[in-house]
């Protein structure tokens, strides 16, 4: 058996490197655009830099729209170093995007560019090659706010600045990274993405309310085991199905099932209860593979999801939502007050979802309010995505020219 494990890696291995190959010699006759290099004032003066296979594109795709506005004030583009990803990107992108697959091409870029500012959205181990340059500042902006391990990781030390959502993320820096000057080294910019119109890609029965179920992947390790698919997904959404008074947005993590074959094939039972139930309901049920995240926010007027991103995404919207707890007993789980005035919803519980949800959706939470502005400060339209662009062009061009940019309310 290892012998025949070992000749699929190998095989595998092959492939890609083949496949890369013939990607590299298309973007070398075809896609000469992704190897070009502005010149003049068209010079890239920041970037976004994402080194990651496109199963992790989701971490970029939420900062697409932020980083278009800030390219009002400055030309920026993305720098990948995968041929497979920069092909992807260049078709779905808004910037310009670079494609720089060895050390050399990146030492090349930086010195026929202006590069100021370079923005990076997760920890991938290729990030290094970058961050070797001390002329850019170095900007860590991740893909979410959470209380995911993954928040204080000791690479953060790595970047010049930390752009973080609000307070919460300060004082979560300041009692669990140590050696780390939070206040000089961090910047409050709030949710930018919540500054953005989307568009839905269905439309629910509008007499019934609706619930975006958005679980988590199972993770890399036990402590990141927050995924609820298993534990509690199918119970929640065989009983929601089964009440028939909810529509139900089934959104699971790009990467479920990337650990765990078990974890997959519960997504997939899932996807066809969804199919199989939507023939004969009068509630919309849409299992969500789309690409964009942000329409769900509006959408619905309920969440469950785990220990993750979306639920402080969506924490900033206001409306009720249950944060399930894990059934790992390994998982790192952090005393935080959103986790602590959050209701959580467990294994055992998920068959008496549709009640439940229903007594959360007729109750108030006065403590929103305030949970809300510790963990994103300001959240009326338009304030996240100006303190963005703000942070942003002070590091470019300094804090007085900064504030004397007249910014553009968001979309």
């Amino acid at each position: 058996m290892k012998l025949l494990n070992t000749l699929q890696r190998v095989a595998k291995r092959a492939r890609q490197s083949l496949a890369d190959k013939q990607q590299r010699q298309f973007i070398e006759r075809h896609a000469t655009d992704l190897i070009h290099a502005p010149v003049g004032e068209d010079r890239y003066k920041a970037a976004l830099y994402f080194a990651d296979e496109m199963v992790n594109a989701y971490q970029i795709r939420q900062w697409y729209e932020p980083m278009k506005q800030l390219s009002d004030f400055m030309p920026i583009a993305v720098i990948t170093r995968r041929p497979d990803t920069a092909l992807a990107l260049r078709d779905e992108c808004p910037l310009p995007v670079y494609y720089a697959p060895t050390v050399e091409d990146l030492e090349r870029l930086v010195d026929s560019q202006d590069l100021r500012l370079m923005f990076y959205v997760n920890q991938n181990i290729q990030n290094f090659q970058m961050l070797r340059f001390n002329e850019p500042k170095h900007v860590f902006i991740c893909h979410g706010e959470s209380e995911k391990s993954y928040m204080w990781s000791n690479q953060l030390k790595a970047y010049d600045f930390v752009f973080s959502a609000g307070q919460a993320a300060r004082d979560r820096l300041t009692s669990q990274l140590h050696n780390f000057d939070v206040h000089e080294r961090t910047r409050l910019i709030g949710r930018p993405q919540i500054d953005v119109s989307y568009v839905a890609p269905f439309s629910p029965n509008p007499a019934l309310p609706t619930v975006l179920y958005a679980p988590t992947w199972e993770g890399d390790r036990p402590s990141m085991q927050y995924g609820s698919v298993v534990s509690h997904g199918e119970q929640l959404v065989d009983a929601l199905i089964s009440d028939g008074g909810f529509n139900l947005i089934f959104r699971p993590h790009p990467r479920s099932g990337k650990n765990s074959a078990a974890y997959g094939k519960a997504v997939e039972r899932i996807r066809r209860k969804l199919a199989e139930a939507n023939a004969t309901s009068s509630a919309q049920l849409f299992f969500d593979d789309t690409t964009d995240w942000g329409w769900q926010w509006s959408t619905s007027d309920f969440c469950v999801t785990d220990i993750s991103a979306v639920a402080y995404d969506f924490l900033a919207t206001g409306k009720p939502m249950f944060v399930t707890r894990p059934a790992s007993s390994e998982a790192t789980v952090q005393d935080s007050p959103a986790l602590a005035r959050v209701p959580s919803l467990s294994a055992d519980a998920s068959e008496n979802a549709p009640s439940l949800i229903r007594s959360a959706i007729t109750e108030s939470n006065m403590d929103s309010r305030e949970v809300v502005e510790y963990y994103f400060g300001d959240v009326t339209a338009g304030a996240s995505m100006r303190r963005f662009i703000t942070e942003s062009l002070k590091l470019v061009v300094g804090d007085v020219q900064a504030e004397q940019l007249p910014l553009k309310k968001a979309a």
